[in-house]
């Protein structure tokens, strides 16, 4: 049998605490990606873009343990931001939002393991995203980061206390975009015990 590889319990870069804002150095790290603009409540571009890179991400496992490599597909990440991000922490105007969709892959994921994943979802239903997937790797650096427990509309306090008070009070500046790790399934918790991490790219 495979031995199946869970980024998520193997990775430092999973661990946060409620409450806790942690300094860390995260490594480039190759993803699944999807840029788009709105609101990911209503806008049907989210949902295209999700609908597209699961399928990829699923074929992209399956490719790799039928080449000895098995491995649990890790949960949806997005980055976010606008031009004013008072939009984002405070006014919580999600049609001003742009995101990148995200699905990390692991490290021996290639090229052309990632083109023939994409050929084969298009094989059938394609869908309407797929040209719009790419595999990339993101370079965050240094950030910070903490669990957020509840509802997403409820992480407006939790980023200001991150943005304006522990950042600038620990000699840190804000040098990227806010980053959303979804470790619960909002389809099947209830919004009350939903656990995202936020993190926050800085430099000294």
């Amino acid at each position: 049998m495979v031995a199946k590889v869970d980024l998520k319990k193997e990775l430092d870069i999973f661990r946060a605490r409620q409450g806790e804002f942690r300094v860390l150095e995260v490594p480039p790290l190759p993803y699944l990606m999807v840029d788009g603009h709105g609101d990911p409540n209503t806008a049907q571009e989210y949902a295209d873009a999700l609908a597209a890179l699961y399928p990829v991400a699923y074929k992209l496992k399956f490719a790799s343990k039928d080449q000895g490599r098995d491995y649990v597909v890790p949960p949806l990440e997005a980055l976010w931001w606008a031009e004013d991000m008072e939009a984002f922490t405070r006014a919580r105007d999600k049609s001003r939002w742009d995101w990148t969709a995200m699905i990390m892959t692991p490290d021996w994921i290639t090229a052309q393991m990632f083109d023939e994943a994409v050929s084969k979802v298009g094989e059938k239903d394609r869908p309407a995203s797929l040209g719009e997937v790419r595999l990339e790797k993101l370079a965050e650096g240094m950030c910070v980061q903490t669990l957020h427990v509840g509802p997403y509309d409820d992480e407006g306090p939790v980023l200001e206390e991150l943005h304006e008070r522990f950042i600038p009070g620990s000699g840190l500046r804000m040098s990227g975009k806010h980053h959303e790790i979804y470790l619960g399934d909002p389809r099947r918790v209830v919004p009350e015990k939903l656990r995202t991490i936020l993190r926050q790219p800085v430099v000294s």
